[in-house]
């Protein structure tokens, strides 16, 4: 058999997908660091099942087949490639005994091996996220033999590293190392669990200096990120990434650990696919990097959508993915300035981006909460860097609010003290410095970089049924913006027929969302759960069935905005919330009147219920 010139296997890979989208460059590092093999019928080619590979395989002549399961000894393939399969792809990106078992099964069978350093890249391109949910969205040949990974509890890998509290940090490294673990779970009580990774034990023992006698639960993560048996695969990833952590704890209803599964093991996962983007930008070491990086989110977006993710969820994942942005636009401009430390400040997403609510044409709001230790002759100088963080964000592809909602204004970059005690002026004296607005901003507000705990200007808000006169002008700023279509006047310009759907239905309905959570006294954010909320209070000002329908309407609007936001992006305009009625089909145009008729019937008996039932009776039946 004829060895394979590299100009030979180079057009051989170029004609197979996820290869046939690499630039000339990239192709000639996978060939260069490829080799191939020839083999007979009936020869091993891979056994995943017993060795994880760290390569994947191509077959360029011949055929190949493969068994799922490790356990269908004796028993018919489950599947037979040819020319331009590829196998091997799973276990190489989990690292895991997954599979598949191959064997030639043809004369003149040739495979070509790239190791991972040289692959890696192309499955965490966007082809190459496309090819994964392609492969893993496949009917299995063998039905009922393999899992489908579509649930955390398939994800789990072995099970865990378990320490005790009291262990040293040293002797869990150690252990750690020995097992190749990255993370260990640390006992703290019953049902209760901790968790230390090679990360925390870089940062507080040799960044740090902590004598390796240090108990691990002392440097632990007292609260890491957890999920139960039986929840999907893309929830748990958006917790995952909602976090920003490497790993999630797995429990059962009791409780009880049952597995940990790294942000890796999301690899084969079909329904997670697409969002290998994430790690692109936690990883990016430019700037440069990370603004190309970000601009492909709205092909991510695209390829979920397309693989029948929820709207819901679709939007959860960007949410997500705009948090990672920021987070690592943050460190590489603060790595620019080593004079100020990013532990000085706490990051906080408002607007929609805090309710994780963001579409394409949203801006992103962003406030500040400094430590009260940083001196304010140096805030200045951190405001110049969070105004080169905005610039980075608006190469990225997201808008900066015009309006000036950002941690670069002093208005919107306080110390945390002074964040309290703005915050208690404003509930006792809305009407002054803006402080209703300021209000709504707030209670939007999430945390993203730095101490979680750190920001306390929200929890003024706590219970504002101890302020009827704050609760009464809260009410009548959030029932200002009308859900409307267009004036008869509007109408008789001739003017194409355009509909606002952010401005006259959306906003007004997370206006009400928003005044209700905080009047039943519920910390919620997103527009749905604060809802949910109300609708199990025995409000009297937003009943159960009046939620309810509020929730489907949010619903359906936020499912209308994402499409043509996609739609508008892929023609090359500039997404936005504008529609055009003649342009959408007779059931949009049907969704977007029956929407705002129900939202401004919510609006208009909330109105009814505030002038005849006094302020008391607001939250309750």
């Amino acid at each position: 058999m004829a060895a394979v010139t590299a100009t030979e296997l180079g057009t051989a890979l170029a004609a197979y997908p996820p290869f046939d989208a690499l630039s000339p460059a990239a192709l000639e590092a996978v060939v260069s660091a490829s080799r191939v093999h020839a083999y007979a019928p009936g020869e091993l080619v891979l056994d995943a099942f017993v060795n994880p590979t760290t390569e994947v395989y191509i077959i360029l002549t011949g055929r190949v087949d493969l068994w799922n399961d490790a356990r269908a000894d004796g028993l018919p393939a489950d599947e037979r490639l040819g020319p331009g399969g590829v196998f091997g792809f799973s276990a190489m990106l989990t690292e895991r005994s997954v599979g598949p078992r191959a064997l030639a099964s043809a004369d003149d069978t040739q495979v070509a091996v790239v190791p991972a350093r040289a692959v890696r890249p192309v499955f965490a391109s966007q082809r190459g996220a496309r090819f994964l949910a392609e492969q893993f969205a496949r009917p299995q040949p063998a039905a009922g033999r393999t899992p489908t990974y579509s649930t955390v509890d398939e994800l789990v890998r072995r099970t865990p590293l378990m320490v005790d509290a009291a262990d040293p940090v040293a002797v869990v490294a150690r252990a750690m190392t020995d097992q190749s673990w990255p993370c260990a779970v640390v006992r703290t009580r019953e049902g209760v669990y901790g968790l230390v990774t090679d990360a925390v034990l870089r940062r507080r023992v040799l960044a740090e200096g902590l004598p390796g006698t240090t108990p691990v639960g002392a440097v632990m993560d007292p609260d890491p990120p957890t999920a139960v048996l039986g929840e999907s695969a893309v929830e748990g990833l958006i917790l995952l990434l909602d976090r920003d952590a490497d790993d999630l704890l797995v429990l059962d209803r009791a409780g009880r650990l049952h597995g940990v599964v790294g942000i890796r093991d999301f690899a084969i996962s079909p329904t997670t696919a697409g969002v290998s983007l994430h790690e692109q930008l936690r990883r990016a070491g430019t700037v440069e990097e990370l603004v190309d990086r970000a601009r492909r989110s709205t092909a991510v977006l695209e390829d979920l959508l397309a693989r029948g993710l929820t709207s819901g969820r679709v939007v959860a994942v960007y949410a997500s993915i705009l948090d990672t942005l920021v987070r690592r636009a943050l460190a590489l401009v603060f790595a620019q300035h080593p004079e100020q430390s990013v532990d000085a400040f706490t990051w906080i997403a408002l607007g929609s981006n805090g309710r994780r609510e963001a579409l394409l044409s949203s801006d992103i709001d962003s406030a500040v909460a400094f430590d009260d230790a940083l001196p304010e002759p140096e805030q200045d100088a951190y405001r110049a860097a969070f105004a080169e963080v905005d610039v980075v964000l608006g190469r990225a592809g997201v808008r900066r609010d015009e309006h000036g909602v950002s941690a670069a204004d002093p208005l919107f970059s306080r110390t945390n003290s002074q964040w309290r005690q703005a915050a208690g002026s404003w509930l006792t004296r809305p009407g002054e410095a803006n402080g209703a607005m300021m209000t709504s901003l707030l209670v939007d507000g999430r945390p993203i970089h730095g101490d979680p705990g750190l920001p306390a200007a929200t929890a003024a808000f706590g219970d504002l049924r101890r302020h009827p006169a704050t609760l009464r002008l809260l009410l009548e700023e959030s029932l200002a913006y009308r859900a409307r279509m267009r004036s008869i006047r509007e109408r008789l310009t001739r003017r194409p027929e355009t509909f606002e759907v952010k401005t006259h239905a959306v906003v007004p309905l997370v206006n009400i969302a928003r005044w209700s959570a905080l009047a039943v006294g519920s910390p919620a954010l997103p527009t749905v759960e604060r809802l949910r909320a109300v609708a199990g209070s025995g409000s009297a000002m937003l009943p159960a069935d009046r939620a309810d329908a509020m929730v489907e309407v949010f619903g359906q609007l936020q499912r209308l905005r994402l499409r043509y936001q996609l739609m508008q992006r892929a023609q090359g305009d500039r997404p936005s919330d504008l529609l055009t009625l003649d342009r959408l089909s007779p059931i949009d145009r049907s969704l977007v009147a029956e929407a705002v008729r129900e939202i401004a019937a919510t609006q208009r008996r909330m109105t009814n219920v505030a002038a005849y039932v006094p302020a008391e009776g607001w939250s309750g039946p």
